[in-house]
């Protein structure tokens, strides 16, 4: 099992807000132990020169396989947390996309793999139930409130 800690830096990201209704699709965020931590919507590091929209596009063809829209002016989120002991600290985009061909993703569990090896399972879950007593956290911290106030 690949064991994955945060970069000590600050990394900018991008994350996609794909719904199905009420609906989000999120990828497992696991401890060392593979015991569900959290959840979090799929996307990835910007890189040096690429814009976060091009970055939201690449992850999502890197991840699943599929091209996606950016519908929206992203929500930016300053994220910093503690995973396995060690400090995280993130600055994000967060910001609704659709996929160019809805039929492309199943609504089964899908997995796919992230850059540092590690196999990932994303889900639709309900975005009401996430960060409840029936379902698990939703990250990055504060996503869940900026959600719940649109």
């Amino acid at each position: 099992m690949t064991i994955w800690r945060p970069q000590n830096s600050i990394r900018v990201k991008a994350i996609g807000l794909l719904w199905r209704g009420p609906r989000l699709l999120v990828a497992d965020v696991r401890d060392d132990d593979n015991v569900l931590k959290g959840v979090h919507p799929l996307g990835g590091s910007i890189e040096f020169g690429e814009t976060w929209q091009v970055a939201l596009k690449r992850e999502f063809r890197e991840e699943l396989q599929v091209d996606v829209e950016v519908s929206d002016a992203p929500l930016v989120l300053e994220n910093i947390y503690t995973h396995e002991g060690s400090f995280g600290h993130e600055i994000i985009f967060a910001a609704d996309v659709r996929l160019a061909n809805p039929a492309e993703l199943p609504d089964a569990p899908i997995t796919f793999r992230e850059d540092y090896g590690v196999i990932c399972t994303a889900r639709w879950r309900d975005i009401r139930k996430l960060g409840t007593r029936d379902g698990p956290q939703l990250f990055p911290n504060g996503l869940k409130q900026h959600l719940s106030s649109d």
